[in-house]
């Protein structure tokens, strides 16, 4: 089992910035993608930037170029650094990691709201 714990959210205007951390506990050495997803209310739940635990990332078209994920294995980790925030970067973040034994394991959620 994997526990994740989500942290960072907040009201930030547009344009603005915001780094969401997610640390995980439990059976950490089986961890291996780190991730975050989106969903705004009415939408469905969206891969937002994905890192392997060999670093390689991933990321969706709408944010790339204003998102950077990273990962501390270290202090299993991950974070997401948010610039340039606009108002549809609004919704509720998770956490997501994927173990080698392909199970998947969610944080409980950060808001991230985004309004002058």
């Amino acid at each position: 089992q994997v526990q994740l714990v989500e942290s960072g959210g907040g009201l930030v205007q547009p344009g603005g910035s915001l780094r969401l951390s997610c640390a995980a506990s439990g059976s950490i050495f089986s961890i291996n993608a780190m991730a975050w997803y989106r969903q705004a209310p009415g939408k469905q739940r969206e891969l937002v930037a994905r890192i392997t635990r060999g670093g390689t990332t991933d990321y969706a078209d709408s944010v790339k170029g204003r998102f950077t994920i990273s990962r501390d294995n270290a202090k299993n980790t991950v974070y997401l650094q948010m610039n340039s925030l606009k108002p549809e970067d609004a919704a509720k973040y998770y956490c997501n990691v994927g173990t080698f034994g392909l199970d998947n394991y969610w944080g409980q959620g950060t808001q991230v709201t985004v309004s002058s």
